[in-house]
């Protein structure tokens, strides 16, 4: 397996570029983006036999530049930023890892729900700029303790949420298109539901799905509108799955007490109307991004990638597209 290049085009942390370094077999090199534009990256794919990708965008355009690639490792679950229909035709393999960033993204997840329901970004300013009105926060702000919490994808992600929540004594509702086993069921304290009877009946509703055809405006105006009075919406998984127009004006109505988003339809979210909302917490999409997370990442990527070039089967889990030999 000596001689093999791997394209990284993502701009890393000079931390995470580390790492890399440490997990690439002896005999590779590294072919790094030398920066951002679609040159940048093109250049690194040209001499490129795989590429590592995490966030990077990977269209028809970019693809074509990678005459010598073979196989595409996502650094995480969803490759909705992938063509994978121009890497089917043109035999190029992608696998993701399934659940590779689970704990991260649940603990993310109920840091934002503590957060909107703490309205911390708000206290935060406020308190640096001198204020000290306890009572108005007393006023306003609310507990997580014994809320119904709505899990909308139950898969490695949704779960670990589900775990992570059980010291709160929150009920667990979910719903994904495959139901969970019913053991699973009974170990979680989870209760299924369809998708729009657990938006009536949840006072959290958070995001674990992959963007899809089937999935996309998945929570739409009319959904949000169904959403509880005062109910909360978390966002830990892809922003094309809201209406994120609908959202603002929920917010701006009071009919919703909150949002807690990690992504959005387009990113940076540049003029978006939620971002000045004072009823919303915001991050850069970063529910999976730890340094702790990304040395596993690269150990499970690698494996994927030695598995490739010796002709073994990856994990199921993790084939997108399939090889073609």
């Amino acid at each position: 397996m000596n001689g093999v290049c791997l394209a990284i085009i993502d701009p890393f942390h000079p931390s995470i570029i580390n790492t890399i370094r440490a997990a690439v077999p002896d005999g590779w090199s590294l072919a790094i983006a030398a920066d951002q534009t679609p040159d940048g990256r093109a250049a690194a794919l040209e001499i490129a036999d795989m590429a590592f990708v995490m966030a990077a965008p990977m269209p028809v355009e970019l693809l074509r530049s990678g005459k010598k690639l073979r196989f595409i490792q996502k650094l995480g679950i969803g490759v909705d930023r992938i063509d994978t229909g121009y890497c089917e035709k043109n035999g190029i393999s992608v696998a993701r890892l399934q659940g590779g960033n689970a704990i991260p993204v649940a603990e993310h997840t109920v840091m934002l729900i503590l957060a909107a329901y703490r309205r911390l970004p708000v206290l935060d300013r406020q308190t640096r700029a001198g204020a000290w009105d306890k009572e108005t926060v007393r006023g306003n702000n609310r507990h997580l303790f014994g809320k119904t919490v709505g899990i909308v994808g139950f898969g490695a992600i949704g779960r670990r949420v589900a775990r992570l929540l059980a010291s709160f004594e929150v009920s667990i509702l979910y719903y994904d298109p495959m139901r969970a086993p019913e053991d699973v069921e009974q170990e979680l304290e989870a209760r299924y539901l369809s998708l729009d009877d657990l938006i009536a009946e949840a006072d959290v509703v958070s995001l674990h799905l992959p963007l899809l055809k089937e999935t996309a405006g998945l929570i739409d105006a009319g959904r949000i509108r169904a959403m509880k009075p005062g109910a909360i919406l978390v966002n830990c998984a892809r922003g094309g799955l809201v209406d994120e127009a609908a959202l603002a004006e929920a917010l701006a109505g009071g009919h919703l007490f909150g949002a807690a988003l990690d992504a959005f339809s387009e990113e940076p979210p540049l003029g978006n109307p939620l971002l000045a909302s004072d009823n919303t917490v915001i991050t850069p999409h970063c529910a999976g991004a730890t340094i702790d997370n990304f040395s596993g990442i690269m150990e499970r990527a690698v494996h994927n990638a030695q598995a490739f070039l010796a002709g073994v089967p990856l994990p199921e889990e993790d084939v997108v597209v399939g090889p073609s030999r």
